[in-house]
């Protein structure tokens, strides 16, 4: 290992070579945090999980200690040492009592280990003594979480709107509580939560996202649609979710490809603009109108690396036409994989083409790699994670449960597209 960094952390470095952990604390008790960082980094490569877990312990004595209050509760988790963990909170609690983070990482705790109660009742006291500084209104966010997986609703709805009482300007919490009301099927009062927030939050896409589809749900009128959508692209021009949705909700094809074309040009150079391309390749009818439409836009590195375009090419060789070639289109669905191994979405394409082309050792490892990259994000991925009865579930469950919706999905365009042609976007 080389001595990386200066000054004090080079002297860490060759006090714990000389005269070990001892050494270190009788004599460089009071260093700053970098030189302990130093320390401990070298203890997890070159030392034991016992002497590692005594150097924290020392740490944690130092003034202002979370960071190493929080190191030490996750060794323990690592080690599945569930109780330890909690007793090393609890020390933690009583030395840094106004610390959100401990706060947070005690909750964390107990909700992914499914101890309700427990979490309820540490969020609660978080929110009677978090009025400064940091981001207290996590404490409300996850409380509002907490209930909505216990079933209480009302409760929920009152805790979201006393957060909101107290962070008007936090779009989550708006967001949260649109999508209880959705859950309940009260689309009015959700369509009045995200019209609130629009109102606090302009720039927040997700809630005109959402006002636009709550509008859809209530009314089968497009023009209600359109004109939250035009309202949402004033506010924030130039993005391409916002462009992509509308897109999305128009039911007739000349309408829709007349939207993209302007869509795309009034993108361009944005950032995420890939979405849009990926979207025109899935609308397109041959493989010619695909592959034209790509070389005509790709005009720069950071688009032929996107990767939502490389998985819509990958999907396009998957069906196009019912002619799949298979060797290029895992070449391609790999490979969005590879660029954003945190979009589900992504892991599904590629799972699905293999459960129909692929050996059971090309499924398994699709299936141990998508595991590993533990993705959290993706159009169609979180609707699904984040569902309340899946708030514990595995990956492999979210994975096979998309697979599943994507094929049902594939099976109504089907449907669609012997009734009307081509056109099933």
């Amino acid at each position: 290992m080389a001595a990386g960094g200066g000054g004090g952390e080079v002297v860490a470095w060759w006090w714990l070579q000389i005269d070990g952990i001892d050494g270190l604390i009788d004599s460089f008790g009071s260093f700053k945090k970098s030189v302990w960082l130093k320390a401990i980094q070298f203890e997890k490569a070159h030392g034991t999980g016992d002497t590692l877990y005594e150097l924290l312990c020392v740490a944690v004595q130092i003034p202002k200690a979370e960071f190493f209050w929080l190191m030490l509760v996750n060794e323990k988790l690592i080690a599945s040492d569930v109780s330890a963990a909690r007793e090393i909170l609890q020390v933690a609690h009583f030395r840094l009592p106004d610390s959100e983070e401990i706060w947070h990482a005690a909750f964390k705790l107990e909700y992914e280990n499914n101890e309700l109660e427990r979490a309820r009742a540490f969020l609660a006291k978080a929110r009677s003594v978090n009025e400064g500084g940091g981001r207290p209104e996590r404490m409300w966010m996850k409380s509002a979480v907490v209930e909505r997986k216990l079933g209480d609703f009302g409760e929920e709805r009152r805790l979201l709107d006393e957060g909101l009482g107290l962070f008007p300007w936090i779009f989550k919490l708006w967001l949260m509580l649109g999508q209880l009301e959705e859950r309940l099927d009260n689309l009015t009062q959700a369509k009045d939560a995200y019209k609130s927030c629009v109102k606090h939050c302009p720039n927040s896409i997700p809630l005109w996202l959402s006002l636009a589809k709550v509008e859809a749900r209530i009314s089968s009128n497009i023009l209600v649609v359109r004109d939250v959508l035009k309202m949402a692209r004033k506010r924030n021009p130039k993005d391409p979710q916002l462009w992509l949705a509308g897109v999305r909700a128009e039911k007739s094809e000349p309408f829709a490809v007349h939207l993209m074309e302007k869509a795309l040009k009034d993108c361009k150079g944005s950032k995420n603009r890939g979405i849009l391309l990926a979207y025109s390749i899935e609308m397109s009818s041959t493989s010619e109108e695909w592959t034209t439409l790509v070389s005509s836009n790709m005009k720069c590195e950071e688009e032929d690396e996107d990767p939502h375009v490389i998985a819509a090419i990958g999907n396009k060789l998957f069906s196009d036409d019912g002619n799949t070639q298979v060797d290029e289109a895992r070449i391609w669905l790999n490979r969005a994989v590879s660029v954003a191994p945190d979009v589900g979405d992504f892991w599904a394409f590629l799972y699905k083409f293999e459960l129909k082309h692929g050996s059971k050792d090309e499924q398994k490892e699709v299936l141990r790699k998508c595991i590993a990259a533990q993705p959290k994000h993706g159009d169609r991925w979180q609707p699904i994670s984040k569902a309340v009865e899946n708030s514990h579930q595995p990956v492999e469950v979210i994975l096979n449960q998309l697979v599943l919706a994507l094929e049902k999905q594939e099976d109504k365009a089907a449907a669609q597209d012997n009734n009307k042609g081509h056109y099933h976007c």
